[in-house]
């Protein structure tokens, strides 16, 4: 395969793409962490009727 300059900055740009979302996936997971879980009260959602 012939790698033209266009190509190789598609890949650079696909795996800049998947490291940030990985990134940001990691940092979510360790806040929650950090902050702990909300327990839902009574199983209500809201307080407002359906």
């Amino acid at each position: 395969m012939y790698m033209d300059a266009v190509v190789i900055a598609g890949i650079v740009t696909v795996l800049l793409m998947v490291g940030f979302f990985v990134g940001v996936g990691i940092f979510v997971v360790k806040d929650q962490k950090s902050h702990g879980h909300h327990k839902p009260k009574d199983g209500k959602h809201g307080g407002k009727p359906v």
